[in-house]
């Protein structure tokens, strides 16, 4: 069993940052697994926001880049969140998994890729 405890969430103004993190668990947890975070907005599918491999590789969503950064520490994956945008409004969610490549490059991959999830942390942007 793998538990994932996300943190960090909360209410900023847009442009400002917010550190994420989550914390990995468990005797099934697998310091080769690959992490991700994904967001729910209401009414919205679930969307990959960022990966990470366990060699370090990094994949970002378009919206993202360059304003978010993910890393991780051990057992710690943490999502460093820069120029919020209102849009960027969602229930974020820490994930482990096998890990996706596409084409030979490390991928996000979607939802169903990964087989563990935290219970998510909320992050609301205002304008």
């Amino acid at each position: 069993q793998v538990q994932l405890v996300e943190s960090g969430g909360g209410s900023v103004q847009a442009g400002g940052s917010l550190r994420l993190s989550c914390a990995a668990s468990g005797d099934g947890y697998n310091s080769a697994y690959s992490m991700a975070w994904f967001r729910q907005a209401p009414g919205k599918e679930r969307e990959g926001v960022a990966a990470i491999d366990s060699d370090g590789s990094t994949s970002y969503a378009d919206s993202v880049k360059g304003r978010f950064t993910i890393s991780q520490d051990n057992a710690v994956l943490y999502l460093q969140m820069n120029s919020l945008k209102p849009e960027d409004t969602a229930m974020y969610y820490c994930a482990a998994g096998a890990g996706v490549y596409k084409d030979y490059a490390f991928d996000i991959g979607s939802e169903g890729d990964f087989a563990y999830w935290g219970q998510g942390t909320q992050v609301t942007v205002s304008s």
